[in-house]
């Protein structure tokens, strides 16, 4: 598994690993002893960062990533497992869907703490503003990531879903390590101006949602197929006018796949990959078999002809539906 340099001297694997469907999103989750299988098997493929949030399951997937740290206690200590979480949005107790997003010092101090007794760490190796509330100061949030960091809390400080304005300021106030955004072939608006940004700063980026919510694997037709509870029945690009015409991309990507021998999911894996050097994935999955699969992806080097073929299918115009409902937009690009 390729090694990647993001950004303030943090590294991660080519192929990471986003823990949220093992808590909820996804319709049914599963249990922890087999969420924990796949997160075994992660480990022996070289995976080195695992991805969470103190949000996901209302505080389960952090407990799950304890659980995981507690099984590799050597491979923690080692760097060899890094676990990246985040604060910011701080969800309805009565509504899963309505949130607000916090930036304020004292409430992230709080879920900083809170974040550390739920992971049984000492200190969070990666650590993302989830979202940014422009009424606060990205320079003031930044000023408490930091002292943070000197207190030994966390190791690095990342941001999520930032303009590349707000991605300078913030930088310039204390380096920043990554940024997360979702980036796939068909949610590409951040090659105007925030992956740039990240280049010109030699800040990481880190993609999530790499196979579109799943909608790259080539696997979903009807969102009537997807499960009670799974939140793309609500998706704005899962809907049926939406669905149909994004659907006419796919055959040029399983085109590709098929002359590749592998499949549409590696193919757009590989894709992201090629975008800058300092890019990871973190796609999730609930299946050691399509864990397998994503990392697998790695040993695709696509030619730059195939690259410039997806780029002029998988174009933003060609793309049907807002990629979030309007509440989960809330802090997006802010």
């Amino acid at each position: 598994m390729p090694i990647r340099e993001l950004g303030d001297g943090f590294s991660a694997s080519a192929i990471s690993f986003g823990a949220m469907g093992m808590s909820e999103f996804y319709g049914k989750t599963p249990d922890d002893d087999a969420s924990l299988e796949v997160l075994d098997r992660a480990l022996e493929l070289g995976v080195t960062m695992l991805d969470t949030a103190d949000m996901y399951g209302r505080g389960h997937n952090e407990r799950l990533m304890a659980k995981f740290v507690a099984r590799h206690p050597q491979e923690h200590a080692s760097g060899r497992i890094r676990i990246a979480t985040k604060f910011g949005i701080d969800r309805d107790p009565a509504d899963s869907y309505k949130r607000s997003i916090n930036n304020s010092p004292d409430y992230i101090r709080k879920a900083c703490e809170a974040s550390l007794r739920r992971l049984g760490v000492e200190r969070i190796d990666l650590y993302y503003a989830h979202r940014v509330n422009t009424d606060v100061d990205i320079a003031d949030t930044m000023g408490v990531l930091a002292d943070l960091k000197q207190q030994g809390k966390i190791a690095h400080i990342g941001l999520c879903e930032v303009s590349a304005a707000t991605l300078a300021r913030a930088h310039a106030a204390h380096p920043v390590a990554a940024l997360q955004s979702e980036y796939s072939l068909w949610t590409r608006e951040m090659e105007h101006d925030v992956l740039p940004a990240c280049q010109r700063l030699g800040i990481g980026f880190v993609a999530y949602s790499p196979l579109g919510r799943g909608f790259l694997t080539g696997k979903y037709s009807s969102p009537d197929k997807l499960e009670a509870g799974d939140f793309r029945r609500s998706n704005p690009r899962f809907q049926a006018d939406n669905l149909r015409n994004n659907l006419k991309l796919l055959p040029a990507l399983q085109a590709m796949a098929e002359r590749h021998g592998c499949t549409p999911a590696q193919i757009a894996l590989a894709w992201l990959l090629s975008r800058y050097e300092r890019l990871v994935v973190i796609p999730g999955t609930r299946s050691v078999a399509r864990l397998e699969e994503n990392c697998r992806a790695t040993q695709i080097a696509l030619p730059h002809e195939d690259i410039a073929s997806l780029d002029a299918v998988f174009t933003e115009q060609a793309v049907h539906g807002q990629r979030y409902p309007e509440e989960g937009m809330k802090g997006a690009n802010a």
